[in-house]
């Protein structure tokens, strides 16, 4: 798995960069411009899914474990949700397309290139009216969500960023009084590239139930999984 992100992610991305004159993440873009139904979330999401399984590897979380995804958020049925790492907007646009009427995700990231790709994707779906785009460190934005952005509290959280911000955001977001009772977080990637001290925080806490769900690194046949912990207040 290492060596196979090594070679996607850092040579050959960076060899096809400097032929291309463009980053991966424009690339990506482009391709969806190209090939998607504008206004149609769906299409965008195949369309991606569609380039990152057959022309260059990318972090998205990627069509298996988007359906665990799916499933979760169609059951905490979320007003209020919180994506941290827009990256491109896959997940987004992923997790928009299923929201009721009237609800809104806050997504947050924290490079300035990956959110201006993702505000065009996001565009390009057609999602935008439900997805506000905050650009910045989590741990900066997270204490403004209350005052600066009107959130009471979060139905639903995704953690798809810096996999070492993933135990001192959901801290951060309980001494924030941004969850409920019932308040759902997800995070991907927690067996690859992994991040222990989330899973031994929410695993040892009272304050969380927790559900594995195995699976596979977005596009590749290395083992991964996300984990599903409900905040019990």
């Amino acid at each position: 798995g290492t060596a196979a992100l090594i070679w996607n992610e850092i040579i050959r991305e960076k060899v096809t960069n400097f032929i291309m004159n463009q980053s991966k993440e424009q690339r990506i873009l482009n391709f969806v411009l190209q090939n998607a139904v504008r206004g149609d979330p769906c299409s965008v999401v195949d369309t991606i899914d569609k380039y990152c399984s057959q022309k260059e590897w990318a972090m998205n979380v990627g069509n298996e474990k988007g359906l665990i995804l799916d499933k979760t958020v169609e059951e905490a049925n979320p007003s209020v949700a919180l994506e941290l790492g827009t990256y491109c907007g896959y997940s987004a646009v992923r997790i928009s397309r299923l929201l009721k009427a009237g609800a809104r995700l806050l997504t947050v990231e924290f490079n300035p290139e990956f959110a201006a790709i993702a505000k065009q994707m996001i565009e390009f779906a057609g999602v935008q009216d439900k997805v506000k785009l905050l650009e910045g460190p989590s741990e900066e934005i997270i204490p403004q969500l209350k005052k600066k952005y009107e959130v009471d509290t979060l139905d639903f959280v995704f953690l798809d960023h810096w996999k070492d911000r993933y135990k001192p955001d959901t801290i951060l977001l309980q001494e924030c009084n941004l969850l409920r009772k019932g308040s759902v977080l997800l995070a991907d990637n927690i067996i690859f590239p992994g991040a222990p001290d989330f899973l031994n925080y929410v695993r040892e806490s009272p304050h969380f139930q927790c559900t594995n769900y195995p699976s596979h690194l977005e596009y590749m046949q290395v083992e991964d999984a996300m984990e599903k912990a409900v905040f019990l207040g």
